[in-house]
């Protein structure tokens, strides 16, 4: 079965306490450089893997957007985007991102934030992806940083005095399963490098034409108290193109 932490109750009430959860993009560190990366949507079929409180799909559809479809396992998450959308071309399926599947070309644009090292076995994932894509179709996606998914405890090494000393990578090409905490809770995440995203976009039939380790701006750092987030990096962010 599917990892759905986002269905447990606790963990749910915790996650919507998060800034993004309560201001949305506005709040995301990373939605800047992502929002730079997407192609002209006015007219695109887009679809958003992963989609949450289905933000980025209603973005997408204040740009222009012909259709888009948003897709989580969580069904907590599903109710919430619904309850929050009035736009009548978006629409909401409750499916694991392994899962979904349409007819080929289906899809311009196909996006995803911070889901993808929630995913075991991407490689048949992205080949699914270049599927439903028409050619030259773009897809763009941000996960957590292979330096931030190195080690499982995903956490800073402390000084004598509690502050934060630095952020320490060990088992880098070690690839696969973490099991780590957040939010209160257990979760598995799936740890990849650089190279290997590279490697299966290029596989599934993508050009790779972009890629961003975003730090959030210095207005955000103010506001956010994040400047810690300039000593590491928390996000990758993929564009490509299927060939």
């Amino acid at each position: 079965m599917k990892q759905n932490t986002y269905d447990d109750p606790a963990f749910f009430a915790e996650y919507a306490q998060m800034p993004r959860s309560v201001d949305g993009l506005a709040a995301a560190g990373e939605w800047p450089a992502f929002r730079t990366l997407l192609p002209d949507l006015r007219g695109a079929r887009v679809l958003d893997m992963g989609c949450g409180y289905g933000w980025h799909c209603r973005y997408a559809a204040e740009e222009g957007a012909a259709t888009v479809v948003g897709i989580d396992l969580s069904a907590q998450m599903i109710a919430k985007a619904r309850s929050m959308t009035t736009a009548e071309n978006i629409r909401f399926v409750q499916t694991a991102i392994e899962d979904f599947d349409a007819a080929p070309e289906t899809f311009d644009v196909v996006l995803s934030s911070l889901a993808m090292h929630y995913v075991r076995d991407l490689a048949p994932v992205f080949s699914r992806i270049a599927k439903l894509l028409v050619p030259g179709g773009v897809f763009c996606y941000s996960a957590e940083h292979p330096v931030f998914t190195a080690r499982p405890q995903q956490d800073w090494h402390y000084d004598a005095n509690g502050a934060k000393a630095h952020w320490p990578v060990d088992g880098y090409f070690q690839e696969g399963e973490r099991r780590t905490a957040f939010l209160g809770g257990d979760v598995i995440k799936y740890h990849r490098t650089i190279a290997s995203h590279f490697h299966m976009l290029q596989a599934a039939g993508f050009v790779v034409d972009a890629l961003d380790e975003p730090a959030p701006s210095h207005e955000m750092m103010r506001a956010m108290g994040w400047q810690d987030e300039l000593r590491r990096p928390m996000m990758v962010i993929f564009r490509a193109v299927k060939r």
